[in-house]
């Protein structure tokens, strides 16, 4: 069992920067693979970016692709992401989640375990 709680989220105006957290229980985080997700109102979650167990490998929507990166420190059991030169397309409820994998996945229905998200609004 994984639980996951988000914090960083807030409003920031458009050209800023937001770092997300993601604290984890349990001791087995290291190996987890994780992601963080993104849901828009009145619209689905969507991938935004994920990271293998040892943090080697990253993947990354195109809409976030050198704008935001994601980290973790599995000494803190924490994942990170790093988000800059917001937009207010990035207005969103975002939500960390663990997949029992070491590979980095980008769909919804490989991971199991979710937090509760964390909203962010990028005002224009």
């Amino acid at each position: 069992q994984v639980q996951l709680v988000e914090s960083g989220g807030g409003l920031v105006q458009a050209g800023g920067s937001l770092r997300l957290s993601c604290a984890a229980s349990g001791r087995t985080f290291s190996k987890y693979a994780m992601g963080w997700f993104r849901q828009a109102p009145g619209k689905e979650r969507d991938f935004v970016s994920a990271i293998s167990w040892s943090g080697v490998s990253t993947v990354y929507a195109d809409s976030v692709k050198g704008r935001f990166t994601i980290s973790r420190d599995n000494a803190k059991n924490t994942v990170y992401l790093q988000m800059n030169s917001l937009k207010p397309e990035d207005t969103a409820v975002y939500y960390c989640a663990a997949a029992g994998t070491r590979l980095a996945l980008t769909t919804t229905r490989n991971y199991g375990y979710w937090g509760q998200g964390t909203q962010v609004t990028v005002s224009s």
